[in-house]
Parts: structure tokens; sequence; C-alpha cells
């Protein structure tokens, strides 16, 4: 009977819309004023709109609010941290705090060593991590399991557990020990005029001449090579994670694209680079974003491979109270706190810059990386 009922319920026809609509356009406009904004529907809407503002904007103060609590402190004097009628408005405007920062905690030098590291690592980790992905998504083998299984595994790993492994290794770095093999018994194996082939052939330093002649391994410390081989080898900061975008990004590729290409003859390694890699651009800078920002807040890695006796100045090392403004008074804990806010805006406005050019790129990636899909 309800079937029945709906079958014979009369339907309101395109044209009986369009009457109505007519019928709406030719009444007065008291009427058609009261029909549109004394309704129910638009009360609901209004409510709806003032409340989603409202929380909007309440978001957006909490998010935002210490950004301008900070940036407003580096432009204050030291009189205005102990004046309780300054609050985001300084009194004694000033930028002495950008000028000290910029000359005495040397950050164009920063910038330069940080830029060079980070770059060089991203650019890296982003072409290591797309090799490994694509294995890992376009190709079954025994073990691909196990090997994703150790790619997540690796994401959690606390970083200090591996502080100490680490630093010894690249503190006497000797790949696969072969210089303890040449110095236990190889040289004899080999000839006794071995060592002094290879000591011909390497450069002229003091450090490999002490490798090959005192048995000791390379110490890499203080120097860009850790993070740089962390990187050959997919092991650097949240490499995890960059596999695993590219892996789920990677399956969304159809097979039919990399199967027309080996019937006309290209190679795996073909295929790659002419097909997979042009399609998979967004993602690349996605995780060429990731990668460079991570690396140039980091703190972490470069702390334990840079030792405090290096010369090597990164980004991290600017956060640091400047001596033409250390000075004893009674809001000097506050002042002190402002001035490392500072360093803190400065570090990162490198990241804002490049964010505003690249954030397209970086929507379109995360968008196409499918971490939602299986």
């Amino acid at each position: 009977m309800n079937a029945q009922n709906i079958e014979n319920k009369p339907k309101v026809r395109k044209e009986t819309k369009n009457k109505i609509r007519v019928d709406f356009e030719r009444a007065p406009l008291k009427e058609r004023l009261k029909a549109k904004f004394l309704s129910l529907y638009f009360l609901k809407r209004v409510i709806w709109y003032i409340f989603r503002l409202i929380l909007l904007i309440g978001i957006a103060y909490i998010v935002l609010f210490p950004f301008f609590s900070k940036i407003a402190g580096s432009f204050m004097g030291p009189d205005d941290f102990v004046d309780v009628t300054v609050r985001l408005i300084p009194k004694n405007f000033s930028v002495d705090m950008y000028k000290a920062i910029w000359t005495e905690n040397h950050y164009l030098e920063a910038f330069g060593n940080t830029l060079l590291l980070s770059a060089s690592t991203a650019l890296i980790q982003t072409f290591i991590c797309c090799f490994v992905a694509y294995g890992l998504a376009k190709f079954k083998f025994k073990g691909n399991g196990l090997v994703f299984l150790a790619v997540i595994f690796s994401l959690t790993i606390p970083h200090q557990t591996l502080q100490l492994s680490l630093f010894m290794k690249f503190l006497d770095f000797d790949i696969l020990g072969i210089v303890q093999f040449l110095n236990g018994g190889g040289i004899e194996l080999f000839g006794n005029t071995f060592l002094e082939g290879v000591v011909d052939i390497i450069p002229d330093t003091e450090e490999w001449t002490k490798v090959f002649q005192d048995g000791y391994g390379m110490t890499l410390t203080n120097t860009y090579w850790p993070l740089i081989i962390m990187s050959l080898c997919g092991l650097a900061f949240k490499n995890g994670l960059y596999i695993f975008m590219l892996r789920q990004f990677f399956r969304g590729v159809p097979d039919e694209l990399e199967e027309s290409a080996y019937i006309d003859g290209s190679g795996v390694m073909h295929t790659f680079f002419t097909i997979i890699l042009p399609l998979s651009v967004p993602m690349m800078i996605t995780v060429f974003l990731f990668a460079f920002s991570w690396q140039w807040t980091d703190d972490f890695y470069t702390g334990l491979f840079f030792t405090t006796n290096t010369e090597t100045i990164l980004m991290p090392d600017i956060i640091d109270v400047p001596a033409s403004l250390s000075k004893d008074y009674a809001g000097q804990n506050l002042y002190y706190a402002a001035i490392r806010n500072t360093c803190g805006l400065m570090l990162i406005a490198p990241l804002i810059v490049m964010y505003l050019f690249c954030q397209k790129y970086l929507v379109q990636g995360i968008e196409r990386s499918g971490l939602t899909a299986d």
C-alpha cells in the first residue's frame, strides 16, 4: 500500500518549478524579502555561519597569537619588559635584536652552511626514497612485506636509542672493516708494496695517511659526511615516512603505463626515469620540502655529529644571546627569552618564504600521496 501511495503521489515537474520561480520573481519586493529572510531555513544558515566564524576566529587566535607576541617582543627595548603597561605594542621600538643576531651570531654563515647541508641531504633522500618506494610498490619479490615492515619499524625507533652507536661508527668510520683487514694481514696477503701503492694514489693529507698506516678508521665527525652517508643509505631522519608516502603514490600509478613501455622495448630504469618520475614531480617536491625543513631545524643529528669545538655554524647554533645584549636588570629573563624567540623567528623565516612559493606543489603532493589508501 505504501509503495502504491508513493507511486500515485504527484511529482513536481520541471515546468512547475520554473512556474514557481517566475511567480516568485513577479511577487512584490516586500513579499520576496519576507519569504527569503524570515524563513526557518535562512535562520539555520545564519546560525551555522556565525558558529563557524566564531570557531575559526578562536582557532586562529590560539594558533597565531604566540607568533604575534613573539614578533612584537622582537621589536621591544629592554625597558618594555619591565613596563606593565606594554603588551603587544612596544613603547621603545628597536631592531637591536635583529642587528646583534645578524652580526654576532653569524647568521649569514649559518644560513649558507645549513642551506648547503639541507639541500644536499634533501635531494639525496628524495631520489633514494623514490628508488626504494618504487621497488616496494611495483615489484613482487620474496621478503617484500618484511622490507616494508622494517621501513615502518624504523619510524618507531627513538633516535636516542641509536645515538651512541651512530656517533662511534662515524667517529672511527671503517667500511666493512677494510682498514682493519689491511693492517691485520691483508697487506702481506697482497704484497709488501701494497700499502705504498695505496698511499701514493690517495690524497696527501694527514687524515688519509693515518687511516692506512695507523689502522684507524676515518673520523667523519664535524663534517657533512655522516648525514650524507645516512641519506644515501635511506636511513636518514624520517626516511621511513618518505618511503611510505612514495610507495602509496606509486601503487596508485596504473600498471598499464609500465606494461606499454615494456612492450615498446623500454627497460625498467628507462621507464622509471622517463615515465614514472615525471608523473611523481609534485610528490617528490613534497618529500623534498619535508626533508629540507626537518634538516633545516634539526638539532639532534647536527648536535651529535658536530661537536662544540667545530667551526661549522648551523642555523640551530644561532639561538643564543649575543654578547652586546647581555645585561643584568629586573627583566633579564623576559628579555633573554625574547632574544631567543627572535632567533627562532629568523631561523624559520626562510622556511616560510619557501612554503609561500611551493605551497601549491605541497598540497598536490599530499593529495596524491594516497595516505588514506590501502
